[in-house]
């Protein structure tokens, strides 16, 4: 199957219902249609349902339908959101952000996804694609490998959406790696579009990643009453997962101002070299410019004027005291 192919056994998108799932508690599900979401209760057994929450009927759902508060539900519907845990009156919502796989897409424009559950139900909402989710379906249907309970759920949604976060920090260091090593092999003006576009990734997603590690700590020291007895262990792997992320985005940031500094040093040096190389040579000519302006002044008295190897005498002094200059600017180790 490939990254972006849909679980064989995968029922088609239905207005704002992207899937349904019940789980049978062995790691497998079957999928559910709207009516059946509409109609559930708690005996029925507990369901993973996944909107598109750009979808009216989605929202209608979500609003009036669901049984959430309205808090919740506008947490969960909110246009703008940053990755965070809200504690309801019926359930823990979670938002968080997971890295853009779509064609086409840059992986730093992270999507969120939102996440509720009372124990018996799971609801996420997505805006677009996210692959993670796409991970966990094919577990349940195609390979019987899924989460048994509804916190397994919840769990295992949170920790594959960050696990998938990972290649795309590995890229970035990548890059900032492959600068590094070619550093004096580059144009600046490359190697400065190169580390600007690092550090713009870099921020876009420290900007998601470090109130993720915020809301990932809050799970774990604030667990609901219905989480299951692998929850510390599994939300204790995920936070350690985040706090390195940050902490590798952080460096990466560090090891990109190094380099600017150190493309700012290397200018500033040929320059400088530049400049010295434009001095010495000025200074070399000075006296002979003097000299040949001297003699070309349009005046009487000139020497060597009815003399015809004039030319010829002041052509040999001149190199004389070319000579002259370069072995005094040696000995003084200008040059």
């Amino acid at each position: 199957m490939s990254e972006y192919e849909l679980p064989a056994t995968e029922a088609p998108e239905d207005d704002g219902l992207v899937f349904a799932i019940t789980l049978t508690g062995d790691g497998r599900g079957s999928f559910a249609d709207w009516q059946a979401v509409e109609r559930w209760r708690a005996p029925d057994g507990p369901i993973w349902v996944h909107l598109d929450r750009a979808s009216t009927r989605a929202q209608t759902w979500v609003r009036h339908k669901s049984g959430l508060s309205p808090a919740t539900a506008e947490a969960l519907l909110a246009e703008e959101t940053r990755p965070r845990v809200f504690h309801g009156k019926t359930g823990l919502t979670t938002v968080i952000r997971g890295t853009n796989l779509n064609p086409g897409q840059r992986s730093e424009d992270m999507i969120a996804l939102r996440i509720w559950s009372d124990g018996m139900r799971v609801i996420t909402l997505r805006d677009q694609r996210l692959q993670s989710v796409r991970d966990i379906l094919a577990a349940l249907v195609d390979h019987g490998t899924g989460p048994a309970t509804i916190a397994e759920t919840y769990v295992r949604l949170i920790a594959r959406v960050n696990e998938r976060i990972g290649p795309a920090i590995d890229d970035i260091e990548d890059q900032i790696d492959d600068i590094e090593s070619n550093l004096g092999d580059r144009e600046a003006s490359e190697t400065r579009r190169a580390v600007a576009d690092i550090r713009q990734k870099s921020v876009i997603l420290r900007r998601y990643l470090a109130p993720q590690r915020a809301a990932m700590g809050e799970l774990l020291a604030d667990p609901p009453a219905w989480a299951g007895d692998s929850w510390r262990t599994s939300l204790r792997e995920t936070t350690d997962q985040v706090i390195g992320y940050v902490e590798e985005l952080d460096q990466v940031k560090e090891r990109a101002l190094v380099i600017k500094d150190d493309i700012v040093n290397e200018l500033a040096e040929k320059t400088n070299r530049t400049l010295y190389v434009l001095a010495v040579v000025s200074a070399i000519f000075l006296p002979l410019s003097f000299l040949t302006g001297l003699l070309g002044i349009n005046v009487g008295g000139m020497p060597g004027v009815d003399n015809d190897n004039a030319f010829w005498v002041f052509s040999g002094a001149v190199a004389v005291l070319l000579i002259v200059e370069i072995a005094i600017f040696r000995l003084l180790k200008w040059l």
